[in-house]
């Protein structure tokens, strides 16, 4: 068994095409079947169920394709840990992200890691926090910046950067408009407004209402905070949001306090524990850029308390 025929197999269970997987690994077709066929021919066993449109993994498939992840990331583990004893950064630095975290500018801070590590070659996913929160704990993600939602999974390290309250946001004309806080019985009553399961909001609404004994049902579900500031704008309902996102259009739309005890919205960095140098060179730059922030505002407010003396 080669490493090439693991990354062949890995390529066509994601891709669940033969045609794609052959595009995505830039080999013919025909290559791509004849490594199949000789790794299943090696293992005594189909590893997928082919049709016309798709395939699917047939059971042993489906045990073969996390070692062979995890096979594929430890290879490029040794390859990269090499590499960065010649003092080269090299690989492939993977990070997820749930748009709209504030405090970072991601794009920002992978242009500068490009510019310093042009050995490396970088991938961005935006989705919902579990989703990538799971991937991290897969290996399929170097490093995300989520809204933390529960227990961290095993070799899965967090550092908080940002921490916010949950607030409801509210069209002007609304009747909880002018009101200093809103309970969660009174908002179970209203048409909710909500991102799609798995992002960060969503989840601690949810777990929000479940400690109040209440279901939690949107009626309008996104995957993007714009639309959803559209929607609450139109006054189709309301939403529980991070502070942040009610500051985007404060003139237009109304920000009310929730009890408190309800969950806070906090922002982290996620990674492996034992990151690769590409992550752990990232992580580090990430790291240098929070202090730079911290330090700033930490000089402003010592400008402001010595001009007010």
């Amino acid at each position: 068994m080669e490493l090439r025929q693991l990354e062949h197999f890995v390529a066509v269970a994601e891709e669940r095409h033969f045609t794609r997987a052959a595009d995505l690994l830039q080999i013919s077709q025909s290559g791509l079947s004849a490594s199949i066929r000789s790794l299943e021919l090696e293992l005594g066993t189909s590893l997928f169920i082919r049709s016309t449109r798709r395939v699917e993994l047939t059971a042993a498939g489906q045990a073969l394709l996390a070692d062979s992840i995890r096979t594929l990331a430890s290879a490029a583990a040794a390859q990269n840990a090499v590499a960065a004893v010649r003092g080269l950064v090299r690989g492939t630095l993977t990070v997820g992200a749930e748009p709209c975290l504030g405090s970072v500018d991601l794009p920002a801070e992978l242009g500068r890691f490009r510019v310093a590590n042009q050995g490396v070659e970088v991938r961005l996913r935006y989705a919902g926090s579990l989703e990538i929160m799971e991937s991290v704990a897969s290996g399929k993600t170097d490093v995300a910046l989520v809204v933390t939602t529960g227990a961290t999974a095993p070799g899965v390290q967090i550092r908080p950067f940002h921490r916010q309250k949950l607030v409801v946001l509210c069209h002007p004309d609304h009747r909880f408009a002018g009101r200093s806080e809103v309970d969660l019985e009174s908002l179970h009553e209203e048409s909710l407004i909500g991102f799609q399961p798995g992002w960060g909001a969503q989840v601690l609404a949810r777990r929000a209402f479940a400690a109040a004994g209440l279901d939690y049902r949107a009626a309008m579900e996104v995957n993007d905070v714009h639309p959803l500031l559209d929607l609450v704008g139109f006054n189709l309902g309301v939403a529980i949001v991070p502070e942040s996102f009610a500051q985007k259009r404060p003139d237009e739309l109304c920000s009310i306090a929730l009890p408190s005890g309800t969950p806070e919205w906090t922002a982290v960095v996620a990674a492996a524990a034992e990151p690769s140098p590409a992550a752990a060179a990232f992580l580090a730059q990430l790291a240098r850029s929070s202090n730079q922030a911290a330090s700033s505002v930490a000089s402003s407010s010592g400008d402001s308390v010595t001009s007010a003396a």
